[in-house]
C-alpha cells in the first residue's frame, strides 16, 4: 500500500511509543516495570554497560512497550547527554553486537520522540558501526523524521547532516547511505537523491553503495532516465566504478522498456570511461538488439563480444547468424561464425 507524503511528514511524536512491538501479553507489566526501573538505575548511577546485559536477558521475553520510555520526562539535553553516554560506554563491549538490544531500543525510542535529530542520525552510526541491522520498521520511522525536518524553515540536508557534529558525531557513509536506503522504500526518489548529491557538503562523500542504494530501487520501477543520469554522475563526476551485477540490472531494467538506443549509448559510454563490462552485459545488449528485429547491431554487437573473447551461447549466436543470413548480411553472419569458430578452438 503506498504511503502519503503527507502521513510521512507528520511529527515523529504522533506516532505512539508501542507501535513497533507487537510482542504477546504474556510479559507480565510487573517485569516489564522491574526492566525499566533496573535501567533507570544504571543510568542514575552510570553503570551504563549493565544495559546492554538486562536488554539482552530481557529480550528472551518480548516487550509491549520501550524501556527507555522514562527518558521522554528528562529535559532534552540531559536526555541526549546521557543517551550520548550510554553510546560511548558501550564502545570498548565485545563482541561489538553485544548492545544490539540496547541500540534497537534507543533508536526505536528516539525516532519515535520529539526532536528525534540529530540524535536518531548518531544511535544509527552507532547501530550501523557495531554491526547490527536496525530493525525494518526503522526504514519508515526515519523517513518519516527526515522530511517532517526538511519540510521546516532553513533545514537544508547538509545542514541538517550536520548538526550530528553538535553531539559530537560526523556524518558518515554508512548512515547517509541507510538514510537513502530507508527514502526509496517510501519512494521518495528525488529527496534520496538530493541527500546523496549532498553529502560532500557534510563532510563524506558518496561512495558505490550510496549509488547501489538509489539506482537498484529506480531499475526496478524501470526509472530508466533517472537511472542513466545517476550512472553517468557516479562515473564521470564521482570517478566511481559501478559493479557488474549494477550494470546488469540497468540493462535489464532498459531491456524491459525496449530502449535499445538508450543501452548501446549506456554501454558505449562505459567502455569509453575504460570499465569492464562482463559477458551478461554484452549478450543482453546483443538478445535486445534481436528482439527488435535490429540484426545488424545485433552482429555488431556480437562481434564486440568476441574481441573481449566472449562467445555469446550457442542458442544467441544461431539466432545472431540466421537472422542475418535472413537480412542478407552474409558476409557478416559468416564473419561471426569464423570468429566464434577461432574462439572455441
Amino acid at each position: 500500500m503506498a504511503i502519503s507524503l503527507t502521513k510521512l511528514c507528520k511529527p515523529l511524536y504522533s506516532f505512539s511509543l508501542p507501535s513497533i512491538y507487537f510482542s504477546s501479553p504474556i510479559h507480565s507489566i510487573s517485569s516489564q516495570r522491574l526492566l525499566e526501573q533496573s535501567i533507570k538505575s544504571a543510568i542514575e548511577s552510570k553503570n551504563y554497560q549493565q544495559i546492554a546485559n538486562l536488554l539482552n536477558d530481557s529480550n528472551k521475553t518480548n516487550q509491549t512497550s520501550n524501556p527507555f520510555s522514562f527518558l521522554l520526562n528528562f529535559p532534552p539535553n540531559h536526555r541526549t547527554k546521557v543517551i550520548n553516554e550510554v553510546l560511548q560506554s558501550f564502545l570498548p563491549l565485545r563482541p561489538r553486537t553485544h548492545p544490539r538490544f540496547a541500540y534497537s531500543h534507543l533508536l526505536s525510542f528516539t525516532l519515535q520522540s520529539p526532536n528525534p535529530l540529530p540524535l536518531s542520525l548518531a544511535i544509527l552510526q552507532r547501530t550501523l558501526r557495531s554491526g547490527c541491522s536496525p530493525i525494518p520498521q526503522t526504514h519508515l520511522l526515519l523517513s518519516s523524521v527526515w522530511l517532517h525536518q526538511r519540510k521546516q524553515p532553513n533545514q537544508t540536508v547538509h545542514t541538517i547532516l550536520l548538526q550530528m557534529k553538535s553531539i559530537g558525531y560526523q556524518p558518515d557513509n554508512g548512515t547517509c547511505n541507510y538514510l537513502i536506503s530507508s527514502l526509496c522504500k517510501v519512494d521518495q526518489f528525488d529527496e534520496a537523491i538530493q541527500v546523496l548529491k549532498c553529502m560532500g557538503k557534510a563532510g563524506c562523500v558518496a561512495d558505490v553503495d550510496s549509488f547501489s542504494s538509489v539506482i537498484g530501487p529506480l531499475c526496478d520501477l524501470r526509472k530508466t532516465k533517472q537511472v542513466e543520469e545517476l550512472m553517468k554522475e557516479m562515473v564521470s563526476r564521482y570517478r566511481l566504478s559501478p559493479r557488474k551485477e549494477m550494470v546488469v540490472k540497468v540493462i535489464k531494467s532498459m531491456r524491459a522498456n525496449k530502449e535499445v538506443d538508450k543501452t548501446v549509448e549506456m554501454v558505449n559510454f562505459l567502455e569509453e570511461m575504460n570499465l569492464e563490462i562482463g559477458f551478461e552485459c554484452y549478450e543482453l545488449v546483443v538478445e535486445m538488439c534481436l528482439e527488435g528485429s535490429l540484426f545488424v547491431l545485433a552482429g555488431k554487437f556480437a562481434i564486440r563480444m568476441t574481441n573481449k573473447g566472449f562467445i555469446p551461447h550457442i542458442k544467441v549466436r544461431q539466432k545472431v547468424f540466421q537472422k542475418l543470413v535472413d537480412a542478407g548480411q552474409v558476409e557478416i553472419a559468416y564473419f561471426l561464425k569464423n570468429r566464434f569458430t577461432e574462439l572455441n578452438s
